[in-house]
């Protein structure tokens, strides 16, 4: 039977990946039985002495569950005007010695990276992590479709959570989403909660992209909890009637979607559901080289 794979979460039950063992390990048994079976552990823009700590949490938890199949860094290489819910604080430039100084402090657990190509030596970037083995993600960026083909033939290979944080599809200018429709080496991340991105235009993105589409999460730590308020990273998340924003802002903190949550969203909207399981299984596992 195909596994679940949320290749893109940052906590739930209440806690935040990273935080500490003992919470990274209650948010992994909360997504589990919700019905996900792995996840990659993805962390907020931090500066590099948090995210040595928070790395050191996730690999102990690794040797203690193997659910936890990776990391994903959703940051610190994000665009300021797209950040979301990142810190500006923690943002920065992928200059050779930053790649190198995540290589190391990941030390063969990072499974994703997110990176905006518009910053100065993002496409440098890029390439390094593609040939160190790293799915490299089109995400929080400022982009347009020219510059996001650039990315892809330096070797990026996934959107994140498409539709979100970059350049929308209008008539002139179709940005990261829209060069991705039209390249068969790309994945695109969708959050499927009923929030993120329109029902409809999942089950149209289904139908322009078959295999391609990875169902994800996006979840926080309110995920397979409850309303109330939470922390992301730095910043504090209002958690309201199943949405999570930024205290005092309209700005998307992540979601608080389960993976089965998101099959069901999809197959509502008219996805075939042996299509949208796949986007959560087999799909996920193959944009990350996986299988």
């Amino acid at each position: 039977m195909a596994i679940l794979t949320d290749i893109h979460c940052h906590g739930g039950g209440g806690h935040a990946f990273g935080d500490t063992v003992e919470g990274t390990l209650a948010a992994l048994a909360a997504h589990r039985a919700t019905g996900t079976q792995e996840i990659v552990a993805s962390l907020v823009s931090l500066p590099l002495d948090q995210m040595r700590a928070q790395v050191g949490v996730l690999r102990e938890v690794m040797s203690l569950d193997p659910s936890l199949i990776g990391i994903h860094l959703e940051g610190p290489f994000l665009a300021p005007a797209r950040k979301g819910a990142h810190d500006p604080a923690a943002l920065a430039v992928p200059t050779a010695d930053m790649v190198e100084q995540t290589l190391e402090i990941t030390d063969g657990t990072l499974r994703q990276i997110t990176i905006a190509p518009e910053l100065p030596g993002a496409l440098e970037a890029i390439e390094a992590y593609a040939k160190a083995g790293v799915t490299v993600a089109v995400g929080h960026t400022e982009a347009d479709a020219a510059l996001a083909r650039e990315a892809f033939d330096a070797g990026a290979r996934l959107i994140t959570h498409a539709f979100n944080a970059m350049r929308g599809i209008v008539a002139r200018e179709v940005g990261p989403a829209g060069a991705a429709l039209a390249d068969d080496r790309v994945f695109i991340e969708v959050v499927a909660d009923g929030i993120h991105v329109d029902p409809q235009l999942i089950a149209a993105l289904f139908r322009a992209t078959p295999g391609r589409v990875v169902l994800v999460t996006d979840a926080m730590a309110a995920a397979a909890s409850g309303d109330g308020d939470y922390r992301l990273g730095s910043l504090d998340v209002e958690v309201r009637g199943g949405k999570a924003v930024l205290a005092g802002t309209d700005t998307i903190a992540g979601s608080t979607l389960t993976l089965t949550r998101a099959i069901e969203v999809c197959v509502g909207a008219g996805v075939d559901q042996a299509d949208a399981r796949a986007a959560a299984t087999t799909v996920a596992r193959a944009a990350l080289g996986l299988d």
